[in-house]
């Protein structure tokens, strides 16, 4: 059964990411606010497209936790990172409330920054929001950049690369075609990979990948 919103804004008894997000192993603050964010998203969803509304009953291992399984991959942790295409706040939004981690959320979509926007503002989340093109952003370098459902991974590397610091690393949760991508994305790009299974979809692996140098053009 879909959850609902009550008149306080909170949700009903069929959804709280409250009582849920205990077993991710996060403190109960960090689970507060998260229920925050929850709340506030599902409000928003109404009239902006930020997660399918199939998706709305299972935000919590459909997008939430999914995220949050980011956070074991982060160590240790980075003064800040950056996170491209943020959109609803995933996994960027969650892995600042998690971690304390300073992240530049990237969003071009303007409605979807404004909600990243509330969103730092009711939780509290460590996040700077920025509305514009990837391409267009100047930040300094950091060791740290996550996508989730962006791009194809070469089209993704070459959007991470100009911000990533020499000894930087891209967390990218991809599913069932992780090896296609893969395939592709090293003859462009060479890097060390390691695929960790998710633990939210059978099919679908995060890739922590490192050492990224585009692949010498031979014209």
């Amino acid at each position: 059964m879909r959850g609902s919103i009550g008149e306080s804004g909170r949700p009903r008894e069929a959804f709280h990411v409250k009582h849920s997000l205990a077993r991710d192993g996060v403190s109960r603050e960090t689970a507060e606010a998260l229920d925050r964010f929850a709340c506030l998203l599902l409000r928003w969803n109404r009239t902006v497209n930020l997660i399918s509304a199939r998706d709305e009953a299972v935000l919590r291992d459909r997008h939430i936790a999914d995220s949050l399984q980011l956070v074991q991959l982060m160590r240790p942790l980075p003064e800040s990172a950056i996170d491209l295409g943020s959109g609803a706040g995933f996994p960027g939004l969650v892995l600042a409330l998690a971690t304390g981690v300073r992240f530049h959320l990237i969003e071009a979509d303007q409605r979807k920054a404004a909600f990243l926007q509330e969103a730092a503002r009711v939780t509290g989340a460590p996040v700077s929001v920025h509305p514009m093109r990837i391409e267009t952003i100047r930040l300094p370098p950091t060791r740290l950049i996550t996508a989730r459902g962006l791009a194809p991974l070469h089209r993704l590397l070459s959007l991470a690369a100009p911000l990533l610091a020499p000894d930087g690393v891209c967390l990218f949760p991809k599913g069932a075609g992780a090896e296609v991508e893969l395939t592709h994305a090293t003859t462009r790009w060479h890097m060390q990979v390691d695929c960790v299974p998710s633990r939210t979809a059978a099919d679908a692996c995060i890739l922590r990948i490192s050492e990224l140098a585009r692949v010498p053009s031979t014209a």
